[in-house]
């Protein structure tokens, strides 16, 4: 795997350094091994560069423990959609997703300058909506069947949330009819959410995993 490769070629070259009587040079190391998952290993550069993400999207990022959390999770995710051979998002859904993650921000301004506090490029950003659409779109495929919502359910939303929101801001709700297939979509994805979160939790349990980042690390 692309993990254990580069694994092997960075003890190749030590052991080269070693043997011509020389210590590795500090400015070479770049990166360093965050967690062993299996035989796979997660780089602390992919923990920084999903912080920087984080930090784009919402203005700040998790302490370091709970980013590589989730890429433990999404390793899990990311393992099982290629054995079943899931397919890619195509060049076209990338780009409607990094449009929607544009939109998403006041201005372009706005997008330019949290990308600039980020530290990221617009091809890691890229990348990184690409994986996100991947692994959603993997447990869509997988749970979406699953969850059932019947129209009690739909109505007590509407009644609860919807209707309950506008009286607070003194607004006047949608109707029923108008908000019904928006209600349904958000409750079935709360189902996927609830069920991959689950079969989640189960899979952590039998995975071998050796953190090297302190989980009070921030």
């Amino acid at each position: 795997m692309r993990g254990r490769l580069q694994q092997d070629l960075f003890a190749v070259a030590l052991a080269v350094a070693l043997a011509a009587g020389a210590a590795p040079p500090v400015q070479e190391v770049v990166d360093r091994i965050a967690a062993r998952v299996e035989n796979d290993i997660i780089l602390q550069s992919e923990v920084n560069t999903l912080g920087r993400y984080q930090t784009l999207v919402e203005g700040k990022s998790e302490s370091g423990a709970q980013i590589l959390n989730r890429l433990i999770d999404q390793w899990v995710v990311r393992t099982e959609a290629d054995a079943s051979h899931f397919p890619r998002p195509s060049d076209a859904d990338v780009q409607r997703g990094v449009d929607r993650l544009l939109k998403s921000f006041a201005s372009p301004e706005e997008y330019e300058a949290r990308k600039k506090q980020a530290g990221l490029s617009e091809a890691e950003i890229r990348s990184m909506v690409a994986a996100q659409l991947y692994l959603s779109s993997y447990l869509d495929s997988r749970f979406r069947a699953a969850v059932q919502v019947d129209d009690k359910a739909v109505e007590d939303f509407y009644q609860k949330a919807v209707v309950q929101r506008a009286k607070e801001r003194g607004q006047t709700a949608p109707s029923m009819e108008a908000a019904s297939e928006y209600i349904r979509e958000a409750l079935v994805q709360q189902g996927i959410n609830e069920q991959a979160e689950r079969w989640l939790k189960e899979s952590r349990a039998r995975l071998h995993v050796d953190k090297m980042i302190d989980e009070g690390a921030k």
